[in-house]
C-alpha cells in the first residue's frame, strides 16, 4: 500500500490508498461547491494517495439528486478550483467524477426537464419515469460536454478526471441492452452498444493530450453486471474491459459492494469478478479494487487483484484509516459512527443518508 504508483501521462501517487467517490449531496441547490463540502473533503485528504469526488454533472438537464456538484459552466471554476485545493494536502492528488445521470433521474430534479436516455425505457426501479430517447445530434453535444468538462478539470486545477460509467448511469446505459434498444450507429450490437463509451474515451484523453497540462491523468468506472433482463452480462463487461484496457486510460475501476463478490453468469464462478477483470486487463492499466475494504488485511487482499484500492465508508468513519493502516495501528481504528459524531466529522445529512443505507448495522 506504501508503494507509489506512477500513471501514463506522468502523474504520481505516494501511496495505492484512494478515497472512493460517494455521494455528499453537500452542493448549493445551482451545483456550487460549498464551505461544508470543502472541509468535508479537507478532513480526509492528505493521507490517501488520491481524492476521488462525487459525481458532478456535465449538463444542466443530467442532474441526478439535489446537492450535486455541478461542473458544465465556468461559473462553477472559482468553487471548483477551491476543493481541488482543498483535497490537494500533503501530496494527496484530486480527481473529478464527471457523469450524466441519463434515466436514472427524474423531471422534478431536472424542474420539469423529461429525463434522456439511450431508449424510450423505463429503468427498472420504483417510480421510475419513462425517459425520451436521446437524439444523435444530442449523443454528440453530450461527448462535447464532458470534454468541456474536463477542461474545467484542468482548468481548476485537479489532477484528473474519472468518466462515471457506472451505477446505471448514462455511459453505462449505452452499454446496457435494457437501456440501449436502438439500431442506429449507438446501439444494437454488442459492439455498437459500446461505441458511445469509445468516442468518449477518445475524445476526452484526446483533449487532455491536445492541452498544455502535465500529469494530468483520466480514468473509467464501470460495474461489472445488471440483473436486469435483459441486461449488461459479466462477459460482456470483460469485452468492455479489455476494449478500454487498450485505450489511452490511465486506470479503470470497478465498482463493487464486496471485492470478493463472485459474478451471477455462470462459466464466471470460479473466482471473484475483481479477479477476472484484473486477468483480463493483463498489465495493461491499473485497476482500482473497491468492496467494503475495513481494514489493511482487507487492502491487501484487494491488492492482490489490483494496483490501486479503494476505501469509502471506513473513511468516512475515520478519516485517519490510511495512516493509522500504514502505521500499524489498526487498534486504533474507529469503526462505528453515531449521532455524536456527525458534526466532528462533518457528515451532511446526504452523507448520513449513504450510510444509514450502506452500512446500517455500523451506526449507532
Amino acid at each position: 500500500m506504501e508503494k507509489p504508483i506512477q500513471f501514463k501521462r506522468g502523474l504520481q501517487l505516494k501511496n495505492r490508498v484512494v478515497m472512493a467517490p460517494m455521494t455528499t449531496k453537500m452542493s448549493f441547490f445551482d451545483g456550487v461547491v460549498t464551505s461544508d463540502e470543502l472541509a468535508y473533503y479537507a478532513l480526509r485528504s492528505g493521507e490517501v494517495g488520491a481524492v476521488i469526488t462525487a459525481a458532478a454533472n456535465v449538463q444542466s438537464d443530467g442532474k441526478g439528486w439535489e446537492g450535486e456538484l455541478g461542473v458544465y459552466d465556468d461559473r462553477f471554476l472559482p468553487g471548483l478550483a477551491k476543493l481541488a485545493a482543498s483535497i490537494k494536502r500533503n501530496g494527496t492528488k484530486a480527481i473529478l467524477q464527471i457523469f450524466y445521470a441519463g434515466r436514472m433521474t427524474d423531471s422534478k430534479i431536472l424542474r420539469g426537464v423529461r429525463p434522456i436516455s439511450p431508449s424510450e425505457v423505463k429503468a427498472d426501479r420504483e417510480d421510475a419515469e419513462l425517459p425520451r430517447e436521446i437524439t444523435s445530434d444530442e449523443v454528440i453535444a453530450l461527448i462535447d460536454s464532458y470534454k468541456q468538462a474536463t477542461i474545467r478539470a484542468i482548468k481548476a486545477g485537479f489532477d484528473g478526471v474519472e468518466l462515471h460509467g457506472a451505477n446505471t448511469y448514462l455511459i453505462q446505459q449505452f452499454f446496457s441492452p435494457h437501456s440501449n434498444r436502438r439500431n442506429d450507429q449507438w446501439g444494437g450490437s454488442l459492439e455498437k452498444r459500446y461505441r458511445f463509451i469509445e468516442e468518449l474515451v477518445n475524445q476526452v484523453t484526446e483533449v487532455v493530450d491536445s492541452s498544455n497540462v502535465s500529469n494530468f491523468i483520466v480514468g473509467y468506472r464501470f460495474s461489472p453486471e445488471e440483473y436486469e433482463e435483459p441486461g449488461i452480462k459479466f462477459s460482456d463487461t470483460l469485452y468492455l474491459v479489455d476494449q478500454l484496457a487498450g485505450k489511452g486510460l490511465d486506470y479503470l475501476h470497478i465498482s463493487l459492494n464486496d471485492y470478493n463478490k463472485v459474478s451471477i453468469q455462470k462459466g464466471y464462478q470460479e473466482k471473484s469478478m475483481l479477479g477476472y477483470v484484473h486477468d483480463t486487463i493483463g498489465g495493461r492499466t491499473p485497476l482500482i479494487g473497491v468492496g467494503d475494504v475495513r481494514g489493511g488485511d482487507d487492502a491487501v487482499n484487494v491488492l492482490k487483484d489490483a494496483e490501486l484500492v479503494a476505501v469509502g465508508r471506513a473513511l468516512l468513519i475515520d478519516p485517519h484509516w490510511t495512516n493509522k493502516v500504514l502505521d500499524g495501528k489498526e487498534n486504533l481504528i474507529s469503526k462505528e459512527i453515531s449521532q455524536y459524531d456527525r458534526e466532528e466529522l462533518l457528515i451532511g445529512n446526504g452523507v448520513w443518508g449513504f450510510l444509514e443505507n450502506k452500512m446500517p448495522n455500523r451506526l449507532n
